[in-house]
């Protein structure tokens, strides 16, 4: 009587069960322009119904994070495969996001080698909005706590400069918008030494690449009225995104992420 297939039974099956794929998260905080509004973010109420065709560019995110385009990952991202983990929630400025508890809930998952792309801007500049705004030097000392914290748990902070409205334009060229805002995370990117992807000027280009018509119809959410349920009298929206906005946005995101090995590059040679 043999034992030899139950011990190699035995043996074969824990090894198995720690071959499983190792997942790195990658968590978003931001703004509206991030979000996802499909899932449980209106809860109890229909997407289709409600928000659609409204769509941040997190929303899709997880579509560039397929199997062939990890490789080109692999100075920032050392797993098997990625799972997105979109926090972003409409209307948050740095100040906000933190004050409701949002970031304490990402802080308490983060794991060694999970990604942190924070990309605020857009409320943190409503001066005009009391509940939100934040100065210049507070949404700095900000970006510096979630670049700090994250940090501490062995994560990967990514600053992203906000992604650009759809004004002003100037001689067929998308200006920047963002002014001091985009000016700070630039400086707190250098003062830390974090990784930057500047999605101010990836998208001001782009935009400017495809047109201004292009964009207001196709890229932001501008449309006549009877065409979307959630819309019956139609939106005039230069700020949100449609899909195929959205889409777009999260490319040039990938993009961003891919390119970051030349600043890696370029800091490994500084030391």
């Amino acid at each position: 009587m043999s034992f030899k297939p139950f011990f190699l039974i035995v043996i074969l099956v824990p090894f198995l069960m720690f071959q499983q794929e190792e997942v790195v998260k990658v968590y978003l905080i931001g703004d509206s322009t991030m979000a996802d509004y499909s899932g449980d973010y209106d809860p109890g109420k229909d997407y289709m119904k409600t928000r659609y065709p409204l769509m941040g560019w997190g929303q899709v995110f997880q579509e560039t994070m397929i199997k062939k385009n990890l490789k080109p990952l692999s100075h920032i991202i050392k797993r098997d495969s990625v799972v997105i983990d979109n926090r972003a929630r409409g209307g948050r400025s740095t100040r906000t996001f933190f004050e409701e508890g949002r970031w304490s809930s990402v802080y308490e998952s983060l794991q060694k080698g999970d990604l942190v792309l924070m990309q605020f801007g857009h409320n943190d500049a409503a001066e005009n909005k009391h509940e939100r705004y934040v100065t210049v030097e507070g949404y700095k000392e900000y970006l510096r706590l979630y670049v700090n914290q994250t940090r501490q748990k062995g994560g990967i902070p990514v600053i992203l400069t906000p992604v650009n409205r759809n004004y002003p334009w100037e001689d067929g060229k998308l200006q920047n918008v963002h002014g001091d805002y985009y000016t700070a995370a630039v400086e707190v990117a250098n003062e830390l030494n974090v990784y930057l992807i500047d999605l101010t000027q990836r998208s001001m280009d782009h935009f400017t690449e495809k047109g201004k018509d292009y964009v207001t119809e196709n890229y932001f959410m501008n449309f006549g009225p009877g065409i979307y349920e959630a819309y019956p009298e139609g939106s005039s929206d230069n700020t949100h995104f449609q899909p195929e906005g959205a889409k777009a946005v999260a490319k040039l995101v990938y993009e961003g992420l891919v390119d970051l090995r030349d600043q890696k590059q370029k800091k490994q040679s500084q030391k």
